[in-house]
């Protein structure tokens, strides 16, 4: 049986009362609310909020979930809602979920209510607890990854969308062995959210750089040097995007906007590659728009990302690769302390079914620590 309240750091978890209809009508009403719960009606009413209240929770508690109001400690005012249901008595697992008032947003209430209810769930018989989310909700992530859930992977197709089709969700899980102490994260955010050497500036990729990144991916010099080498379609453009995030937060990469520091115009992509985390190895990829070529915009942003790179990660050795052909690139990689270290025959496919060689260039933390920015010339 379930605790009448379970307390938190900063919240109490308690029993919904009839008086917090209004509240909740508030919450689920709210655009975000609409977004990653789209079975919610629309508009959701006060009505709904009481049907909820008077018919919804019986029914979680009767299939074995558990749901609480997530209050204010001190006032007792609602913040939100927490529980879990889709319980499989059998395995000892169940889903948790939560909502947050827009009201209560940003001050770790998510994910104080979530270590509180994982702690009690996962000490009094359960022995997993999973959290679903979509691809676009980074802040959700950062509650599981917070509360100590760790990504296991994707299940697709796992949720009807509002205006038809499904979603896939990314699958968070929690086990009663873990300690529930945040989860490390390879690639951690970037100082006060950027890198800029005073002439260019880095930034993390997002939501609002489609326009911007469909023009430089649909450069033909670009896609032809890009695995796959085929012009990207709109849809790979906006998932690139709006997963840019989810990815960084799972530590296998990091996109990045090179822009001019001046203006703020962006003038190509920079990007880390985690695709080699046993050996403390990772890769760099960039591109630009033609009218920033030439100006040492690419050679700065490489310098930039290897630095933090090397300072803030575990990555000891970078490498990145060019076309036999691309003196320009390899010039690049040059300037920014990389050093040639092989030559690769066919190792990338490239256009209309053909392979291309790759020059690989390679540059060790010592050795750009130790020499510091080469950003002449």
């Amino acid at each position: 049986m379930s605790p009448a309240e379970i307390s938190g750091t900063g919240v109490r978890l308690r029993a919904y009362r009839p008086d917090d209809a209004e509240a909740v009508a508030a919450g689920y009403d709210d655009p975000l609310s609409h977004r990653f719960l789209p079975t919610l009606p629309s508009p959701f009413t006060v009505a709904h909020a009481e049907r909820f209240l008077s018919e919804g929770v019986m029914a979680i508690l009767a299939e074995g979930g558990v749901v609480y109001a997530i209050a204010d400690p001190e006032t007792d005012d609602l913040l939100g809602g927490i529980g879990f249901d889709k319980v499989v008595a059998g395995r000892g697992q169940a889903e948790i979920g939560y909502w947050v008032g827009p009201w209560a947003r940003g001050r770790g209430v998510a994910t104080a209510a979530v270590r509180a209810l994982s702690r009690h769930a996962l000490g009094s018989g359960l022995q997993r607890l999973e959290l679903l989310t979509h691809w676009d909700n980074p802040l959700s992530m950062r509650v599981a990854l917070a509360s100590g859930y760790r990504r296991e992977g994707v299940r697709r197709a796992a949720l009807p969308k509002a205006g038809g089709g499904r979603d896939d969700l990314l699958v968070f899980a929690r086990v009663a062995a873990d300690d529930g102490a945040p989860v490390a994260r390879a690639l951690p955010d970037l100082p006060g959210g950027e890198l800029t050497d005073g002439v260019v500036r880095l930034r993390p990729l997002g939501p609002a750089d489609v326009d911007f990144l469909a023009g430089l991916r649909g450069q033909p010099d670009v896609w032809q040097t890009s695995v796959p080498a085929v012009p990207p379609t709109d849809e790979d453009v906006r998932r690139r995007c709006t997963r840019a995030e989810a990815h960084w937060l799972d530590g296998s990469r990091a996109d990045l906007v090179i822009a001019d520091a001046a203006t703020g115009e962006p003038a190509g992509e920079i990007g880390l590659f985690y695709q080699e985390p046993a050996t403390n190895q990772g890769m760099i990829g960039y591109s630009m728009l033609p009218a920033f070529r030439g100006r040492g915009f690419a050679t700065r942003a490489a310098q930039l990302l290897a630095l933090w790179a090397f300072a803030e990660t575990d990555i000891a050795r970078l490498i990145a690769g060019a076309l036999p052909t691309n003196v320009g690139s390899q010039r690049v990689l040059e300037k920014a302390g990389f050093h040639r270290e092989a030559y690769q025959k066919s190792r990338l496919p490239g256009p209309d079914g053909t392979r291309q060689d790759d020059v690989q260039f390679v540059l060790l933390a010592e050795d750009l620590l130790a020499e510091g920015p080469r950003l002449d010339g």
